[in-house]
């Protein structure tokens, strides 16, 4: 999994600044999370991708929220003085179209590239592409061996 989401995160950083600042999030209901090996899983994909993708990584993963399960992951590294004004501009950009809908002006929002909804929508087709329910079925029977104490690591 964690292979089919170093792309993902590439393309959540904002343009011109050569991979640093993005952030990845996905909203899935908790049954579907639960489905493709769990939180745990998934936080473990996205952290590992995270170092794929050079990024010094804050995670985060949650289920039972009201939301669903908030899965999500941010790239902390100090960012290079040159792309520091793009990716000041880049989060300007976002909580502007945030409190446009939390103070609910009329007229459209801001145009916002990566929002929540969209990621979740390219984190379900990469893993559709890469991820088989054989290779989650292999990801349970380990972790009942771990648990089991079968399985040491």
């Amino acid at each position: 999994m964690a292979e089919a989401l170093v792309p993902l995160l590439r393309r959540a950083c904002p343009e011109n600044a050569a991979g640093y600042g993005g952030s990845f999030q996905v909203n899935l209901d908790d049954e579907e999370a639960v489905g493709l090996g769990g939180v745990e899983l998934i936080w473990a994909a996205m952290r590992k991708a995270a170092r794929q993708a050079g990024w010094r990584a804050t995670t985060f993963g949650w289920i039972g929220t009201r939301h669903g399960a908030m899965v999500g992951v941010s790239d902390r590294r100090e960012v290079p003085e040159g792309h520091s004004a793009v990716i000041n501009t880049a989060m300007n950009e976002k909580v502007r179209a945030a409190l446009h809908k939390v103070w609910g002006e009329p007229g459209p929002a801001p145009v916002q590239r990566g929002s929540v909804a969209l990621m979740t929508q390219e984190f379900r087709a990469a893993v559709a592409d890469c991820c088989t329910p054989a290779r989650f079925s292999n990801v349970k029977k380990v972790r009942s061996m771990e648990a089991s104490g079968l399985l040491v690591q």
